[in-house]
């Protein structure tokens, strides 16, 4: 093998110096260029053969090597029987854990109550236990694992080990309810049970690891010695003790829930419980809670009976006695007296003992329904003559509150509301039914002598009774509660308020809950009721609670005879006083437009507007005669408001074009100036004022004017499509929109914008700033909604009169029923107005009567560039474009077109290059050529 190694080095070597040789000499150049071919091609062959023939003969070698080093293990006898173990080990584990996993996975659909109920019956399996292990030494091997587990880590205080564990499981079960305070207790025994085993451990000689498991467990067991043990070796026993004092006293403090600065006043407390210590009196601390004793005193001296529901309370036998309620109240005030505060039981009544038992009498009258004592009597005599006077004095409206129900309603009332689910029924009562309006009649100055009579109220129609708390509303009481359970929200359903359309529950949450979750559960609401149509309001305007409006089933019709027969709307004779329907809380809404001023009106169609609509004017004509109110009405629908055609109150026809309609907004800006103008000439500021004056004759005209002075009436423009006026003249009409709204309040105009397109592109901006007051009805969009009112509301109206009112000055709106007055009521009142007096329109409200003027279609919109074109060739005889740029400000287009508008109306002639046109127009013929431009004349 070396030879073989050596022969091939001494070729390679051989080869390596024939080829340097043959570079010395030039003789052998040409051989050594003949042979340097060959010989390198066979070097690399034979370097080839030596590197493959190494390898071949060092394999053997390397893997004879390998053998050599890691032999082949003989098989074990006890492989298998290991790896039979730990397969049926791993088996068993996973067998067992998955019956586990089964059953937390069952465990998750019980009530968190049973499972703290299965845990403290394990803690108290678990105290059974270790008490006979611990106790009575139970022999076995439990008996000897409590031993080592339960004697090993608590030492000398193993015995107390059960009766921790029987009292955790005793509270888990009494207070199953109170989930934070395990984390408390937790930690607070963990600090008292290381604190006291670590002073135990250090009392019995501080033993260690080295001294035995006997040792240790005669003194604080494995956590005493892992408490005081580096306490001690860092600082002694000195310090160890006070610390480990320290500690326990933190623990019982936790355990307990008692504050450092509260542990004199716990002391005290119990002191008390336990006899040791007499009671203080503590004037702070009683007289707190006074009401709530005096409370209890008289639920405690109430007959039997009084605790009944109110269908036993008129079964059962014996009647109520004020007198003995009042000595029962006396006695219990004087029982819960101090010794040491109170002076002897046989001592006479003072003020404060007789109005105490005074309250308790008089509260328990009015519950049962019977009259006060003798002694109540006197004393409340004079309050109740009071009381009595002002209510006849002054009254009150029936649907404003209901201190005029009499007692038996009001008990029946009360038996109604403790029926269901124990939620009151708050909706007003139904207002009592007014007479007739007083009969106003008023001598016109602008007819002559004409007497004008209102209209009776007996030509609209009256509604029947409304609808009072049905099983529909205690079905819906009982889902909300039930939601309000499933989610874990702490509020309750205190009482709800029935409307003609919907119904608003009243909910109180508890002590720290976010009114979001409720408002999060407006789906679930809405799903639990079965109705897309839930609105909730958070918090309701002047209540602590929020409002759930859910439509009612039966829906009422609210009509415009009941509202205007209200107590209010006869006492309160201003002619511009209107009727719009019922709100939630069943009280009638009515509102003065002298103070909106002006409304914006809108809604989706059929959402009630028109209606509402036709309630403004019947309303109108109804309270206000023609002297009080003239009308403006636009009605570019043709349609909407033909049944008012012909009534006095009108100033003008009712107006159908879109122009003409702009041009009638027109004259009520300038009418607004010129009541303006005589405000200010008379020093007046409001229009009201102005007519007082005029009445009582404090206003006179100058010497020399042959004016006569009368009274402005109110002016009521309405516009029921504001979208097609905004269509055809937008400037023009917002312009006078925005001027009328900014500045009409003071000169009696006041405007009513209807529009079933509340788009920005037609309530703009400056309109809605102007327009204070808002009524929506449903809507198709949220974005419709926020451009009539600037806040969500009216997408979740359910439609037919169900509307937002927004008065001026107001944060939240009113849900109301719209009121509804039939076209026959409509054509009543309209025939008694007609039958009264003719209307007397004004001629110049609408301008369009006249001939309008004629202007060449090519102009367009240059006319008034044109006329000053004109002017000025004419007046400088100088026809040049040129001299047009500079002294108009236009470019070359806009010149020479003005330069061929007048070389066609014969005031120039024809261009000649770069020369000045020819001016054909002497100056004083200006004034025709102007008049023909303009239209004015036929040319």
């Amino acid at each position: 093998m070396s030879t073989g190694v050596d022969t091939g080095n001494l070729s390679h070597m051989a080869s390596r110096t024939s080829g340097k040789g043959s570079l010395g000499t030039a003789g052998t150049a040409k051989r050594a260029g003949r042979t340097q071919g060959p010989a390198k091609k066979a070097a690399p062959a034979k370097k080839a053969v030596a590197k493959k023939a190494a390898p071949a003969k060092k394999a053997p070698a390397r893997k004879a090597a390998a053998k050599k080093t890691a032999p082949k293990p003989a098989p074990s006898p006890t492989g298998g029987v290991y790896r039979l173990v730990r397969a049926l080990w791993l088996g068993t584990a996973h067998g067992v854990g998955a019956v586990f996993r089964s059953i937390g996975r069952g465990a998750k659909g019980l009530d968190p109550a049973h499972r703290k109920d299965g845990l403290a019956l394990l803690l108290l399996g678990l105290a059974l236990v270790v008490a006979a292990g611990t106790w009575s030494h139970l022999q076995g091997p439990v008996g000897d694992l409590v031993e080592m587990l339960v004697t090993g880590a608590f030492g000398r205080l193993d015995l107390l080990v059960p009766i921790l564990l029987g009292a955790v499981a005793v509270r888990l079960i009494l207070y199953p309810e109170k989930p934070e305070a395990n984390g408390r207790i937790v930690i607070g025994l963990s600090a008292l049970v290381i604190g006291v085993l670590g002073q135990v451990h250090i009392a019995c000689g501080s033993p260690g690891r080295e001294d035995g498991t006997g040792a240790m467990q005669d003194a604080g067991g494995l956590i005493g010695w892992a408490a005081s043990q580096p306490l001690v070796f860092m600082m002694g026993e000195v310090l160890a003790v006070p610390l480990l004092l320290l500690l326990t006293v933190f623990g019982l403090l936790v355990v307990t829930a008692t504050p450092v600065n509260a542990i004199p006043r716990r002391l005290r407390q119990l002191g008390v419980r336990l006899g040791i210590v007499d009671p203080v009196y503590v004037p702070g601390e009683e007289d707190g809670s006074d009401d709530e004793r005096y409370d209890e005193q008289w639920r405690e001296a109430l007959p039997e009976r009084t605790r009944r529901s109110s269908a036993r309370r008129s079964e059962t036998d014996g009647g109520y006695d004020p007198d003995q309620a009042e000595g029962e109240a006396l006695a219990k005030r004087r029982r819960s007296r101090k010794p040491s505060a109170q002076p002897a039981m046989n001592r006479t009544m003072d003020a404060v003992d007789v109005a105490a038992a005074a309250a308790a009498a008089l509260d328990g009258a009015v519950l049962n329904g019977m009259p006060p004592s003798p002694v109540v009597a006197d004393l409340t005599q004079g309050v109740s003559t009071d009381r009595d006077r002002e209510s006849t004095g002054t009254p009150v409206p029936g649907a404003r509150s209901a201190e005029k129900a009499p007692a038996g309603e009001r008990r029946g009332e009360k038996s109604t509301t403790s029926s269901g689910d124990g939620v009151p029924d708050l909706t007003k009562p139904v207002p009592e039914r007014s007479g007739a309006l007083p009969a106003r009649a008023e001598q016109l100055q602008l007819s002559g002598d004409i007497t004008y009579s209102l209209p009776s109220l007996d030509l609209l129609e009256r509604g029947g009774p409304g609808k009072t708390r049905s099983a529909a509303n205690d079905a819906v009481v009982a889902s909300l509660t039930t939601v309000f359970t499933e989610f874990k929200v702490d509020a309750a359903v205190t009482g709800f308020t029935r409307g003609p359309t919907v119904t608003r529950y009243e909910v109180e949450l508890g002590p720290a809950v976010k009114v979001e979750r409720i408002t999060a559960l407006t789906k679930n609401i809405a799903y639990a009721v079965a109705s897309p149509d839930v609105r909730i309001i958070s918090p309701i305007p002047g209540k602590s609670a929020v409002g759930i409006e859910i439509p009612n089933s039966d829906r009422e019709m609210v009509n415009l005879g009941d509202v205007l027969r209200l107590a209010d709307a006869a006492e309160d004779d201003h002619p511009m006083l209107v009727a719009l329907g019922k709100n939630v809380e069943g009280g009638y809404e009515m509102a003065n437009l002298a103070n909106m001023p002006h409304v914006l009106v809108a809604g989706a169609t059929g959402s009630g507007k028109s209606s509402c609509i036709n309630c403004l004017i019947t309303s109108v004509m109804v309270r206000a005669t023609p002297e009080d109110v003239r009308m403006v009405l636009v009605d570019p629908k043709r349609v909407e408001l033909t049944a008012y055609e012909g009534i006095p109150h009108l100033i003008t026809p009712i107006i159908t074009n879109p122009k003409k309609a702009a041009e009638a907004l027109q004259w009520v800006v300038r009418e607004m100036d010129l009541r303006y103008d005589d405000l200010a000439a008379y020093g007046f500021r409001h229009i009201d004022d102005f007519n007082h004056a005029v009445r009582t004759g404090k206003a006179k005209t100058p010497e020399g004017s042959e004016r006569e002075l009368s009274p402005y009436p109110y002016l009521l423009v309405i516009v029921d499509e504001l979208a097609d006026l905004m269509m055809v003249a937008p400037r023009d009409v917002e312009d006078s929109i925005v001027r009328i709204t900014q500045l009409a309040r003071a000169a009696g105009i006041h405007l009513v914008l209807a529009t079933q397109r509340p788009s920005v592109d037609v309530v703009t901006g400056l309109i809605k700033a102007n327009v204070p007051s808002r009524l929506a009805f449903a809507t198709s969009s949220l974005a419709d909604s926020r451009v009539i009112l600037d806040q969500p509301g009216a997408e979740k109206l359910i439609g037919k009169g169900d509307g937002l009112f927004l008065p001026m000055g107001a944060n939240k709106p009113t849900r109301m029923q719209g009121a509804f007055v039939t076209e026959a009521e409509v054509a009543a009142v309209v025939q008694h107005c007609k039958d009264q007096m003719a209307p007397v329109f004004r001629e110049d409200v609408v301008v369009g009567t006249k001939q309008k003027k004629e202007i060449d279609e090519d102009i367009g919109d240059d006319l008034d560039l044109l006329c000053q074109a004109a002017e000025l060739v004419v007046s400088t005889q100088f026809g040049s474009t040129s001299m047009l740029q500079r002294k108009l400000r236009v470019g070359f287009a806009k010149a020479g077109r003005l330069m061929d508008l007048m070389e066609s109306r014969n005031i120039v002639g024809p261009s000649e290059g770069s020369k000045a046109r020819d001016v054909m127009v002497k100056p004083d013929e200006l004034d025709g050529v102007l008049a023909v431009i303009r239209g004015e004349t036929a040319s």
